[in-house]
């Protein structure tokens, strides 16, 4: 078993008091840490990361990372890995609250056009009765836990404020309702347990996706992905059907642009690697300087000393 360090401990930490942490947030706490540039430190980043989830695996956690499907950006959070979808949101919420938060997923996952999210009407609208096990008869459907047929309106609108807080849900520049960061990291196995359809590049849940407009053809990739994947192909193809995926999806210049980025982010990791080894290097150059300046000053002193001896002696 690996014994884990304070930095291990803070790095756990940070990610369970915060919530879910986007990659810069998440990589500065470890540089902060550790005195490491992850970007110029790959391997010694991703060895804290494998140290960490060793003893996580332990109590049924892991540090997980995912891309956030509405902004592309990276994020890092540590999630629940036993399936049980009440242990998803854990007893702060209610029965009638987790009812609800299960309607609003299905609603979005579930929604062939991948938009990834519904109107905040739509949302209120969730009928929690239909959260009943499948199972069940029409007239233990009919028979809904009271605390379901009182859930009014106003504590549905409360319940969206408190899970769009908590990072299970978000609200969209347009006003909707989406899926939040840690519904994302933390609902994995739930998106495959219920056949959401994965992106086509990265296999991850495709919720919110551009889906392939040749009829027939399941195929579905994330934005981000789609950028990625036509800024290094020359063919303009579905993977699936084969027929052209139509560039107004994604313009060449978003394509060329993400392919820009990555070549920026490379190039950023290259150039603080480099200063790292020139202020190690000024550094060096500083300390014997620094020495040799001693070494000067105590030599001068010395010889003022003679001096002022050699002096004294000629006064005796």
């Amino acid at each position: 078993m690996v014994s884990l360090s304070w930095k291990h401990h803070t790095l756990i930490q940070a990610l369970i008091s915060r919530g879910p942490l986007k990659e810069k947030e998440f990589q500065s706490i470890f540089t902060a840490v550790t005195g490491r540039n992850p970007g110029a430190a790959k391997k010694i980043f991703d060895k804290y990361l494998l140290e960490i989830n060793k003893e996580l695996s332990y109590v049924h956690f892991e540090l997980r990372a995912c891309r956030d499907q509405y902004d592309g950006q990276v994020c890092y959070g540590v999630v629940n890995t036993v399936s049980d979808d009440q242990s998803k949101l854990g007893t702060k919420y209610s029965v009638p609250q987790i009812a609800f938060f299960k309607g609003i997923i299905e609603a979005i996952a579930q929604d062939e056009a991948a938009q990834g999210c519904i109107s905040g009407f739509d949302a209120l609208n969730i009928r929690l009765e239909n959260q009943l096990p499948s199972e069940a008869s029409s007239s233990q459907q009919q028979q809904a836990p009271a605390a379901f047929k009182n859930f009014s309106m106003s504590q549905k609108d409360k319940t969206l404020d408190e899970l769009v807080r908590d990072k299970w849900l978000c609200r969209t520049s347009e006003g909707n309702i989406g899926l939040g960061i840690r519904s994302l990291l933390d609902l994995r196995s739930w998106f495959r347990n219920n056949d959401v359809p994965s992106c086509e590049v990265c296999n991850e849940a495709g919720v919110k996706a551009d889906l392939c407009p040749n009829e027939g053809c399941t195929v579905r990739i994330h934005k981000y992905c789609l950028k990625n994947l036509l800024s290094q192909r020359d063919d303009k193809v579905c993977s699936g059907c084969g027929k052209p995926w139509p560039l107004g999806k994604v313009t060449k210049e978003e394509a060329v642009e993400a392919a820009v980025d990555d070549e920026e982010e490379n190039e950023t990791q290259a150039t603080t690697a480099l200063r790292s080894k020139k202020r190690k290097g000024r550094s060096q150059r500083d300390s014997a300087e620094n020495f040799s300046s001693q070494a000067s000053l105590a030599s001068s002193s010395g010889a003022t000393r003679r001096r002022v001896t050699r002096s004294a002696a000629h006064l005796n």
